[in-house]
């Protein structure tokens, strides 16, 4: 059915009117509000009929006729003739045909629905598509797949307050929208999603229904023409509880389905993983970072595996806990026979200090990690993104060793994309950026980030990253990220020049926003569009689920659930 048009004014000639932006003063009777999308046509000779269309970037009221301030009270008692008047700024997003001439003042201007909606916000030259949520008029709103699946651009920006901008939730929703929709057709099938969470085990229910999704949160995935339903292929690992010689996964809410991770002592020698435990920005310090390579490439040249546990033989030494690999690689350093082999021939005592010092401060982080006390039998399974969605839970580990964790995993899975060339996508989702990507100093997890921004498109490793402060990102992995989103802001980050693609409306809204409303940004459309995303139709933690879908929870899962609001 054909929607009627829905005038709502006429073009202002109080301010000049430009191809790229105009005015429209608002009719008796009628309202436009911010983010409504407005369009006009004019005649042009030798064309026809031009079609300027935009969004709603600011309304203002005054009254017309008063000169000071104190007029408004003569104006309400009727003492001073007036009048009311409402104007609307738009800025263009589409002219169609494109011949850029302004609309003229007088004409009429409508509240764009339907067909001419989609045009206006380039819905219609989208082929593949990706709902994003609804949008202020309580129409869905789109973002072009071909900006997010590498075709034409990759990666997505998240920022906001931490607690209030939502941005785990919309990440998840975002997935759930590419993978739900049918938007994929036959890739579907080779589509996976890894998910690093680190604010607790609110991801760890993602299979799982929310039970108090109620009958108006459902009647908006339908809008948005997806099901209410949870992810349907998950995997769940969580690292393995300290002390605990069993490979026992460290949860609480959730008792069955998860499988524990660590490295052996044997995978961490031959693959090089040293690098990786002095992820720290700050550690990148030039007199011992040629220590740390020569270390990992003798660690990978004498280590033999010793056992079926992941132990490793040195030089005759049978090593099977981390701890007693640092001290034995500090053995080797501080022996006047070994230390050129192991150092350099050219490296100082200062450097050599420098190195152990950071080495072994990363025993109590990385200790549970890297083993080779575990036997082979304990059920033990390395991270692989087998299922649709992997969750990793690192929410138990120091900032430290979720760094390890984030940079040996995103390295092992860039270089699997490598081998097997070009095929499935992979959305890699991780939250706390500015902590892995700091934009001062280097780390191995900085290098790993920057080579997924920029390289990850043609290897179809496309990067999902949430932050509180987009300033404190690396601006590489900003600048390389089609899709920026925005929810609440702090007024001061607001003001940073990371969000000059805001309109200034926008940025002050921002500092405004309630969970749910964010502001996307897409390369097609000049003004980002608001939108609001449903409420999680899976569950967020284990009070969401339905009682008997897993086993008991105890005494403490039940304390950590009570305590813990919903992250939504």
């Amino acid at each position: 059915m054909t929607q009627q048009p829905d005038p709502v004014g006429l073009v202002a000639g109080t301010s000049d009117s430009t191809p790229l932006r105009f005015s429209v003063a608002v009719g008796p009777g009628a309202y436009l509000q911010l983010d409504d999308v407005v369009t006009t046509q004019r005649d042009v000779p030798g064309v026809g009929s031009v079609r300027t269309s935009g969004v709603v970037t600011q309304v203002v009221a005054r009254h017309e006729g008063a000169s000071f301030g104190s007029d408004a009270f003569l104006i309400a008692d009727g003492v001073l003739p007036a009048n009311t008047q409402e104007i609307a700024e738009i800025t263009t997003t589409r002219v169609d045909p494109e011949v850029y001439v302004p609309p003229l003042p007088g004409t009429t201007a409508e509240r764009a629905t339907g067909s001419v909606r989609d045009r206006a916000l380039y819905f219609d030259s989208m082929s593949d598509k990706v709902v994003v949520g609804l949008g202020r008029d309580g129409e869905p709103v789109y973002i072009n797949l071909e900006f997010l699946d590498g075709t034409r651009g990759a990666h997505v920006s998240i920022s906001g307050i931490s607690g209030v901008a939502t941005k785990t939730s919309f990440a998840l929703f975002l997935l759930h929208s590419i993978f739900a929709s049918g938007v994929l057709g036959d890739r579907s099938l080779a589509a996976k999603a890894l998910i690093f969470a680190v604010k607790g085990e609110d991801l760890m229910f993602l299979d799982r229904p929310n039970l108090k999704l109620t009958d108006d949160q459902r009647s908006q995935y339908a809008r948005l023409g997806l099901p209410a339903t949870p992810f349907g292929s998950v995997r769940f690992f969580a690292p393995p509880t300290p002390g605990d010689l069993t490979g026992r996964p460290q949860v609480t809410g959730r008792t069955s389905g998860v499988d524990a991770f660590w490295w052996t002592l044997e995978e961490f020698c031959r693959q090089e993983l040293l690098p990786y435990v002095f992820a720290d920005a700050e550690d990148d310090r030039n007199q011992y970072t040629l220590v740390v390579h020569q270390v990992a490439a003798q660690l990978r040249r004498e280590a033999i595996a010793a056992g079926t546990d992941g132990a490793v033989s040195i030089g005759g030494s049978q090593i099977r806990t981390y701890a007693d690999l640092v001290e034995f690689i500090a053995a080797r350093l501080q022996d006047d026979d070994t230390k050129a082999d192991w150092a350099g021939a050219a490296t100082t005592g200062g450097s050599i200090n420098a190195f152990l010092r950071r080495l072994r401060s990363s025993l109590k982080a990385l200790g549970p990690l890297i083993r080779g006390d575990l036997p082979a039998a304990s059920g033990r399974r390395r991270i692989a993104t087998d299922r649709q969605v992997t969750v990793v839970d690192l929410h138990n580990l120091p900032d430290r060793a979720q760094r390890f964790v984030v940079g040996v995993v995103l390295r092992a899975e860039t270089e699997a994309k490598e081998k097997a060339g070009a095929g499935g996508l992979l959305f890699t989702m991780l939250d706390e950026l500015n902590k892995h990507a700091p934009r001062e100093g280097n780390s191995p997890i900085k290098e790993v980030l920057l080579d997924v921004a920029e390289r990850g498109r043609s290897l179809g490793i496309i990067l999902i990253g949430a932050q509180q402060t987009a300033s404190e990102v690396e601006r590489r992995i900003v600048s390389n990220s089609s899709i920026r989103i925005v929810g609440r802001l702090d007024p001061a980050e607001a003001g940073r020049p990371e969000y000059g693609f805001l309109p200034t409306s926008q940025r002050q809204r921002a500092t405004l926003a309630k969970p749910g409303a964010m502001f996307v940004s897409q390369p097609e459309l000049p003004v980002p569009l608001a939108v609001e995303f449903p409420f999680p139709a899976w569950a967020t933690r284990a009070s969401e689920t339905a009682p008997d879908t897993d086993a008991p929870l105890g005494i403490m899962a039940r304390m950590a659930r009570d305590a813990d609001p919903a992250p939504f």
